[in-house]
């Protein structure tokens, strides 16, 4: 079972850039589709961001297009999620996702695996 590590979250004013790191557990990181998900208190979990497993094809969600990306290193098994302006609306538990596959990676109910997820704060 794969085991899966975010780092990087915090509290930061609005603007500021953090980047979270997911790291995986295990020799089959580069085999799958990976995602980033995030939930706010009383809201609904939701997919943000997935690559494949190579890193050639992205899905970054419409409200945080053009401030998110994500990426990933498969020789260091990372998953990497770069905030830019962050807005208070962006305050959430990150999560990091592994889908069933490789090339899965629209769609939440693709994905499988996730960690203990890492907390952002983004005051105005």
């Amino acid at each position: 079972q794969v085991q899966l590590v975010e780092s990087g979250g915090g509290s930061v004013q609005a603007g500021a850039s953090l980047t979270l790191s997911c790291v995986a557990s295990g020799n089959t990181f580069s085999s799958y589709a990976m995602g980033w998900f995030r939930q706010a208190p009383g809201k609904e979990r939701e997919l943000i961001a997935g690559i494949n497993w190579g890193g050639g094809r992205t899905y970054i969600v419409d409200s945080v297009k053009g401030r998110f990306t994500i990426s990933r290193d498969n020789a260091r098994n990372t998953l990497y999620l770069r905030m830019d302006n962050l807005k208070p609306e962006d305050s959430a538990v990150y999560y990091c996702e592994r889908s069933r596959s490789a090339d899965d990676l629209y769609g939440a109910q693709d994905y499988r695996y996730w960690g203990q997820g890492a907390q952002v704060t983004v005051s105005s």
